[in-house]
């Protein structure tokens, strides 16, 4: 019998080589804080969240190389074209390709330093 659940994803964990590199870059691509956990056997950057809010973190691991993992669509504070050029000033790189429209907002594709594959959403207001 299907199940239909309030959240399909719950949790995402993008593997980065230098994880302080990493925290700087989404730090000042995304214009919000990773708070990092050193409890458990490796470090982790905390994405932010609140309640039982779906989220996830960065840690230390090897990535997929060229963009060729799964594409992580992250919420940024204002328009897709700043946080482009932000992500570009932070040594990512934007795909060649147009702001996509959708109905819920508007995206971009860009790779963070490592070639983790994201998507810079910008939900409709």
């Amino acid at each position: 019998m299907a199940h239909t659940p309030e959240h399909a994803l719950v949790w995402c964990e993008i593997p980065v080589t230098d994880l302080s590199a990493a925290v700087t870059f989404y730090e000042k691509v995304f214009q919000y804080e990773l708070k990092i956990d050193e409890n458990g056997p490796n470090p982790m950057a905390f994405l932010p969240f609140e309640g039982d809010g779906i989220a996830g973190h960065l840690y230390p691991g090897k990535p997929a190389t060229d963009g060729n993992g799964p594409t992580m669509h992250l919420v940024v504070p204002d328009k897709v074209e700043d946080a482009a050029a932000r992500c570009t000033e932070a040594g990512g790189t934007v795909l060649d390709r147009p702001v996509i429209e959708i109905p819920p907002g508007r995206f971009i594709y860009v790779t963070d330093p490592d070639g983790n594959s994201l998507g810079l959403f910008e939900p409709k207001t």
